[in-house]
């Protein structure tokens, strides 16, 4: 004789009532604890295996204060290439959407290239064929070519993130609605008038997000510069802990307290970016569909 089945083995309604009993217990728990909740786990997960790798943290507490001592430098770096960066952008996407094919043809050409080769072998053409140009040449060519690791490395974030900046820009300006460069000509403004006074002002706040994820990556991407080398006033975080882990033979604390110094300072930039672009979506925000249509 067979045995009994138990009903709630084969009622789908039971898995389906524990679930909506799951999900209504769940989503009376506030989304900021739950998100709490889940950093401080992963935070443990990772303190967890941190005690468990052996580092050598007096080593780590010891010369961390040497290798922050590089944050000057990575922050100049990258202040400069992206004020380097958002020039060339303006200019590159004021080419892209000429119909002059001069300009057209500029912009098109900057942007392929650098779009189209690693920054890596930028930085080594800015830093070692630029000096052979100047072989021969007079003085002041000479001056102008042979630049320092630092210097180079400037120009080359600054070439290659304009080059990705410029379609943001370009996608920016194009989010303006034609009518409103209509009106600003209407009104017998010039070129240059309808872009100063119309457009970019309401382009710059699709511009401002993507450009300061550009500049967090930016940040990050100063650490290539150590491959050029540097003189001791001009060694940024990663060349720090380069030189200072290869001494001591501590490489991978060294990189360790690199790689923490660099997420707490992309931690702080990103902090301030979101505080910016709130700043600069109010007064944009969509009005709700029923109180548009309470003022129909």
């Amino acid at each position: 004789m067979m045995e009994p089945i138990d009903p709630k083995v084969i009622d789908p309604g039971v898995d389906r009532r524990r679930r909506e009993a799951l999900a209504n217990a769940s989503a009376s728990v506030p989304f900021r604890f739950k998100l709490s909740a889940v950093w401080l786990a992963l935070f443990a997960l990772v303190a967890t295996l941190f005690a468990l790798s052996g580092f050598d943290t007096a080593w780590m507490t010891a010369n961390a204060r040497f290798i922050a001592g590089g944050l000057r430098v990575t922050v100049l770096i990258a202040v400069l290439a992206i004020a380097m960066a958002i020039t060339l952008a303006m200019f590159g996407a004021l080419g892209r959407l000429s119909t002059n094919p001069v300009a057209f043809g500029i912009s098109g050409f900057y942007t392929s290239f650098f779009r189209g080769t690693p920054l890596i072998v930028q930085m080594f053409l800015i830093y070692l064929a630029l000096p052979q140009l100047a072989q021969g040449g007079p003085e002041w060519l000479r001056d102008l070519l042979i630049l320092d690791a630092v210097t180079a490395g400037i120009i080359a974030l600054g070439l290659n993130y304009g080059a990705y900046m410029t379609e943001i820009f370009r996608a920016g300006i194009q989010s303006v609605v034609g009518g409103q460069s209509d009106a600003a000509e209407a009104l017998g403004m010039n070129y240059f008038q309808k872009m100063r006074r119309v457009i970019l002002p309401q382009a710059v706040r699709v511009i401002i997000p993507p450009t300061g994820n550009e500049f967090i990556a930016m940040m990050k991407d100063t650490a290539l510069v150590s491959f050029l080398g540097a003189t001791a006033s001009q060694l940024e975080i990663f060349r720090r802990a380069q030189l200072l882990g290869r001494a001591d033979n501590r490489n991978l604390e060294a990189l360790v307290v690199s790689a923490a110094i660099y997420w707490l300072l992309t931690s702080i930039f990103t902090y301030f970016q979101g505080r910016l672009e709130k700043k600069l979506s109010t007064g944009y925000s969509r009005v709700s569909t029923d109180r548009v249509a309470r003022h129909v």
